[in-house]
């Protein structure tokens, strides 16, 4: 076999391998990701616990980059505090290792049956829960594929004297673990680099004792990808990253000092636990190493998440006047799993704008105030860009691999935040009716005010517990609303029956009249706004 044909086989299998393992890992991700999302915010309450659900999440993801980044993601949109980012992250540092385990065992013979059956899933079945599982069995599939092409390509890679004396002759511990991080930092992927190792030990090309010093250097680049995602974050995001990275760093010297002092000996326990079979000894190294960085740290958590406040000092900026988003966008850090729920916090954020700004056009126009007015208009202002900007979020998520019940959930965010942009729209339309009254000097009469202010309040508490269900997803105040709703269009139809013996008594002038009706109207179409979001939200968990 030509050196050509060896290195093409090398990257084609490296290739397939990669790609398997990422089809693999989006296959789970979109399946449970919403679901994972729940479990990781109920039970990382207690660090312990927290942990655990790390080591579960990621085996079952296949990837700690993935877990890591999300947790920094959940802290930067506050679901999680840093000592429970703490606990789950130490959790993801020995879940990564069930891929190595993985791989360990040679099933190479097996991949075609699994190729062959995650094709026929993904692409025969109209159901996209099996569309979801053909992918996670496609990429399993392919992923030991990419394997046996590199073992094939490494196995004629032994007869060469130059390779096999150039890898043999690795033996700088220091070389070791930067070869390991710059691999693994490039890859992305620390079991994937583990994979590599673990295969070149197999065919005999690695003296395993080089390899524990690369898979300390494949911790360390293993945080890479946290710490980029949190470099457009809050200070709490990055303090994540952080403790990722000091985990790891502080994990690997520990390990690297054992090493230099008891290589033998370390070197001959895992030759035993793992019977002399070279690639579980990689296997086992990696996940040994992960288990006893967790058992030495975990009582030091506090410590760990207090120098992070070190390095980075202070606390965010204060948000400044104007438009801006808070959530979303590309300051922030995006992680597929949590999009929907930083989509739905900015819409949450939204909404309580626009009641704010409500509020502030009626006290405008009962009280007249050409300063309040004008402020009204700038907030509607922002809330329209507001709303332009998360219909492109969610336009944007339409067309990006987010978990399934995420991605069910979008049509309904439309519709909602279309909702709200038209509260926001009648808050504009009181203030014009304001300044018409300041400009024309109207008045109203003292039972026009009192049912003004006694119908804003209604529509003030529907729409705050429309936004309430809409945010946290309590379904109890449905009916409540419901019956709300009811009793606001009714009171509608009483103040404009009211509104017409008014006039007839010629109690107030036509025109003053005018803007109290069309005030009326546009507070009961508020409150079918807001029933619009409740049964939106109700359908959507209904479906």
């Amino acid at each position: 076999m030509s050196a050509l044909s060896i290195i093409l086989g090398l990257m084609g299998g490296l290739g397939l391998f990669l790609y398997g393992m990422k089809l693999m890992s989006d296959g789970l991700e979109k399946m449970a990701g919403a679901k994972m999302r729940s479990v990781l915010e109920f039970f990382t309450k207690n660090r312990f616990i927290g942990m655990l659900v790390g080591v579960v999440f990621t085996a079952i993801i296949q990837s700690s980059n993935a877990t890591t980044v999300m947790v920094v993601s959940f802290v930067n949109s506050g679901l999680m505090n840093l000592m429970q980012a703490a606990g789950v992250i130490m959790g993801a540092n020995i879940g990564t290792t069930v891929t190595s385990q993985l791989i360990s065992f040679n099933l190479s013979e097996w991949a075609p049956m699994f190729v062959m059956l995650g094709v026929v899933m993904a692409m025969f079945s109209k159901d996209q829960k099996v569309n979801r599982v053909g992918d996670v069995v496609l990429g399993f599939g392919i992923l030991f594929m990419g394997l046996s092409t590199m073992s094939s390509s490494m196995s004629v890679l032994k007869e060469s004297a130059v390779v096999t004396n150039l890898l043999g002759s690795l033996e700088n511990h220091y070389l070791g673990i930067l070869l390991g991080f710059l691999v693994t930092a490039i890859l992305q992927s620390s079991s994937a680099t583990v994979g590599v190792v673990l295969l070149l030990a197999s065919q005999g090309l690695l003296d395993i004792r080089i390899c524990f010093f690369i898979i300390i250097g494949c911790n360390i680049g293993a945080c890479v990808s946290a710490m980029l995602a949190s470099l457009g974050g809050r200070k709490d995001a990055k303090r994540a990253a952080w403790i990722h990275l000091l985990f790891n760093i502080i994990g690997s010297l520990i390990i690297l000092v054992i090493l230099t002092v008891a290589l033998e000996p370390v070197t001959a326990f895992i030759g035993y636990i793992s019977g002399g079979n070279l690639g579980r000894e990689v296997a086992n190294a990696h996940t040994l190493i992960k288990v006893f960085e967790v058992i030495v740290l975990f009582p030091f958590i506090q410590w760990v998440v207090k120098l992070t406040y070190r390095i980075v000092p202070g606390g965010d900026e204060p948000v400044e006047k104007g438009f801006q988003l808070e959530y979303i966008g590309e300051k922030n850090v995006f992680s597929p799993t949590t999009a929907v729920f930083d989509a739905t916090r900015e819409m949450e954020r939204m909404g309580y704008m626009a009641i704010a700004n409500l509020k502030r056009a009626m006290d405008a126009l009962q009280n007249p105030d050409e300063r309040k007015i004008q402020k009204v208009y700038e907030v509607e202002k922002d809330i329209d860009r507001m709303n332009e900007a998360i219909t492109h979020y969610l336009v944007t998520l339409n067309h990006t691999t987010i978990p399934v019940d995420d991605a069910r959930s979008i049509g309904s965010l439309f519709h909602v935040v279309n909702d709200i942009e038209r509260i926001g729209d009648h808050a504009e339309n009181v203030a014009d009716a304001a300044k018409m009254r300041i400009e024309q000097n109207l008045d109203f009469s003292s039972q026009a005010r009192s049912a003004l202010t006694q119908m804003l309040e209604m529509v003030i508490q529907i729409t705050t517990y429309a936004l309430e269900l809409f945010s946290n997803n309590n379904q109890e105040r449905i009916q409540e609303i419901l019956e709300l709703e009811e009793r606001i269009d009714e009171m509608e139809r009483k103040l404009q029956e009211e509104h017409v013996e008014r006039l007839t008594r010629n109690e107030c002038t036509p025109a003053a009249g005018m803007i109290y009706s069309d005030i009326i109207s546009g507070l009961e179409r508020v409150a079918d706004h807001a029933t619009n979001i409740t049964k939106c939200i109700a359908e959507d968990a209904e479906g």
